[in-house]
């Protein structure tokens, strides 16, 4: 029987956002200066005001202040009527040092002896369902407001656009779980203040659907743009006027887009966040690998949809256990559990091991803060830090390396196709 399945996706601007940005940007510069840096930063935003607080072991110092005005700003949040803004807001900062007992388990005289930042659990997934190996409501939704974000940047074709917004995707499937129409999009964004209500809500409206959707539309497949029907139902702002916003509208926090951040809804989470963590936290860097993993998997032909779940225990070196189900969509004649011994053989899911095969001892974490952590293209840039306590530093580095299809030969070879 066809069925219904919903993903959402929030901008940039919104509150949990900007703080995961803070967060990540704050992780960057310690990377950049110190790449030994052991560090789990979380932010507060509200009113005019940022909290930072967390535990961080680094051998640089860094003006964590400016480098949370310097996001918000860049983000958007420049004016007085937000309520927020880089310029003005209060930063307070209470980051102290990590724990010894936690860094014990971590650090060893062997790098590859490194153990778990953490015990838990940590999940991968990739469907062939999208070309970038994503669940197509959640990569609808991405790039609905990644091209809201670009006209509010642009700034003539919707210039009242204001940063916090929100959007969500529903799509009809079959029975065989096969994508067959859109049957609801629902967007929020904020804006400037109208002199009308029923003229704002009109012009919103129409902007979204006559000027966004079309530029989205474009951006897709064929294949995708085909599931766009006149039939669609639209919800735009539908509790109506949205002008008070972002951190000023509601308070934001650190870790609180996990679903968004991963595959909107689909597969499974562990409930580790990610931003603001170095990648000895398992939490990020294995939730990374087993994306990888997973995504080189249904490439190279081992499933239509794979997830990968990986577990830890704090301090020890070994993944605890790994579990790989392929929803009955498995291409090879082996059981899900012979398959999972396999990716154990093919992927080694030490800490080190990760840190490593996907260069994760870089500056590459702000990219990741927003619109998805997965699904996004590999590619390589330079970036630029600069401290009034470490100088400058220029370093070229590696975005989203747990995006790469690197591993698709090794995965035929060893599973004989």
């Amino acid at each position: 029987m066809p069925y219904l399945f919903t993903s959402e996706s929030v901008s940039e601007g919104h509150p949990d956002k900007v703080a995961d940005q803070i967060s990540d940007a704050l992780l960057d510069n310690f990377l950049a200066f110190d790449p030994e840096s052991k560090v789990a930063c979380e932010t507060l935003v509200t009113t005019g005001q940022v909290v930072l607080a967390g535990e961080v072991k680094s051998d640089t110092y860094l003006d964590v202040q400016n480098i949370a005005r310097e996001t918000i700003n860049k983000i958007g949040y420049t004016k007085g009527e937000y309520q927020f803004s880089g310029d003005s807001c209060g930063v307070i900062s209470l980051i102290h040092e990590q724990s010894q007992e936690i860094n014990q388990g971590v650090d060893r005289g062997s790098k590859e002896e490194q153990g778990a930042g953490d015990q838990g659990m940590m999940f991968g997934y990739a469907t062939n369902e999208t070309e970038n190996y994503m669940p197509l409501a959640l990569d609808i939704s991405h790039k609905i407001l990644q091209v809201l974000s670009d006209l509010r940047k642009e700034g003539s074709e919707m210039p009242y656009l204001r940063p916090d917004a929100k959007a969500q995707v529903t799509i009809e499937y079959s029975d065989k779980n096969v994508p067959q129409r859109i049957d609801t999009i629902v967007v929020s964004t904020q804006h400037d203040e109208f002199d009308s209500d029923e003229k704002m809500l009109e012009r919103i409206k129409n902007d979204i659907i006559k000027i966004l959707i079309p530029k989205v539309k474009a951006q897709l497949p064929e294949y995708v743009q085909e599931l766009f029907n006149n039939d669609i139902k639209y919800h735009i702002n539908p509790t109506g006027k949205f002008v008070i916003g972002g951190p000023h509208g509601d308070t934001g926090l650190t870790g609180r887009k996990i679903i968004i951040d991963t595959y909107g809804g689909k597969g499974a989470h562990g409930g580790g966040a990610f931003s603001g963590k170095d990648p000895s936290k398992v939490d990020r860097s294995a939730a990374y690998a087993a994306r990888h993993a997973a995504k080189n998997l249904v490439a190279a032909g081992v499933a239509d949809e794979i997830m990968v779940q990986v577990s830890y225990a704090i301090g020890v070196v070994e993944p605890t256990s790994i579990f790989v189900d392929t929803f009955g969509t498995s291409k090879v004649a082996l059981s899900d559990g012979e398959i999972a011994e396999k990716v154990m053989e093919l992927f080694d899911m030490r800490p080190f091991a990760i840190e490593e095969r996907l260069k994760l001892r870089n500056p590459i974490y702000l990219e990741t803060a927003a619109y998805g952590h997965m699904g996004k293209e590999p590619r390589t840039v330079t970036k630029v830090f600069e401290s009034p306590y470490n100088g400058r530093v220029e370093k070229e580095v590696e975005l989203f390396t747990w995006e790469k299809l690197d591993s698709v030969e090794k995965v035929k070879e060893a599973f004989g196709l």
